[in-house]
């Protein structure tokens, strides 16, 4: 297991495939889902130096804070509310260039200005978000999407 991280320069792409496999070795041989997804946030948060980064996870019908890294953050989400929730409502990833112009946006930080929201899914039912917000305007591209969501998939729920 790995607990120092090479971060380099680059293009996403670039970045992304160096993360990958110090992510998967940070995972390797530690079931404590917790602690995995505290790792998780932490070396994108030091990769990408991201606004604020961090997973919600379903509890009764709400998503509710999980680990991240960045300001403190809103608790609870409703179903539909909120980039969050909308992505948890349609089961997809969500990329929202500006979040004054996402309908509903939930406004935990005036400081953040774009976001994705990755679902977490397992047997086709989300089980939690994974959520990113930048204090630029469009951020988050498909590059995002692609390799966050290979992300996910290395979670073990």
């Amino acid at each position: 297991m790995s607990e120092d991280l090479t971060i380099i320069k680059g293009n996403k792409t670039e970045q992304y495939e160096s993360l990958i496999p110090q992510i998967k070795g940070l995972l390797d041989g530690e079931p404590d889902l917790i602690a995995n997804l505290a790792n998780i946030t932490g070396a994108l948060k030091e990769q990408f130096n991201w606004f604020w980064i961090g997973f919600y996870l379903v509890k009764e019908n709400e998503l509710v804070l999980g680990p991240f890294q960045g300001p403190v953050a809103c608790t609870r989400i409703k179903k539909g509310r909120g980039v969050c929730g909308s992505s948890w409502e349609r089961a997809e990833t969500l990329i929202v260039p500006d979040v004054e112009k996402f309908p509903g946006h939930i406004a935990c930080s005036s400081l953040s200005k774009s976001e994705i929201v990755v679902p977490i899914l397992r047997n086709n039912v989300v089980i939690g978000v994974l959520d990113a917000d930048s204090a630029e305007l469009n951020q988050f591209d498909k590059t995002d999407q692609y390799f966050l969501e290979e992300i996910l998939r290395l979670i073990n729920f």
